[in-house]
C-alpha cells in the first residue's frame, strides 16, 4: 500500500547546521530589506526638500547683463543737446534717465543696458 501523499510533503527538522545557516540568511535578508528602506526614505526625503526649496519661476531678474571678467561694460547713452541729468534710476538692465531739455520742459529716457539702445522718451507735461 502506498502512503497518502500528505505525509510525504510534511518538513522534516533541518539538521542543527542546516538551521543555523537558514537563521543567518533570514536575518541577513531582514538587514538588507531595512537599510533599503531606509536609504529609499532619504531618497524621497531629499526629493521632497529639493521640491519645496526649489526657487519661485519668475524670482530671477529677466535678462541679467553679462559683463565680461575684469572689464567694465560701457557705451554711449545720447540725449538732446543741452539736456541736464537731473536724475537717474536703475532696475534691471534698465535705465530710467529724468532730464531737462533745452527748453526747459523734463523729459524720462528709459535706456536698456543689455542691448544697448534707447527704449523711450516720456515727456513729462502739466495739464
Amino acid at each position: 500500500m502506498a502512503r497518502p501523499i500528505a505525509e510525504e510533503d510534511e518538513e522534516k527538522p533541518l539538521d542543527p547546521a542546516a538551521e543555523k545557516v537558514r537563521r543567518k540568511l533570514i536575518r541577513f535578508m531582514i538587514v538588507n530589506l531595512g537599510l533599503l528602506f531606509l536609504a529609499l526614505m532619504v531618497v524621497i526625503g531629499a526629493l521632497v526638500y529639493k521640491a519645496r526649496n526649489a526657487p519661485a519661476a519668475g524670482s530671477a531678474p529677466a535678462g541679467d547683463v553679462k559683463a565680461p571678467a575684469g572689464a567694465p561694460l560701457s557705451g554711449d547713452i545720447v540725449l538732446p543737446v543741452r539736456a541736464r541729468v537731473v536724475s537717474q534710476s536703475l532696475s534691471g538692465n534698465l535705465l530710467s534717465i529724468d532730464a531737462e531739455l533745452a527748453d526747459g520742459s523734463r523729459s524720462i529716457f528709459v535706456y536698456d543696458i543689455a542691448e544697448r539702445r534707447m527704449i523711450g522718451q516720456f515727456p513729462i507735461r502739466n495739464k
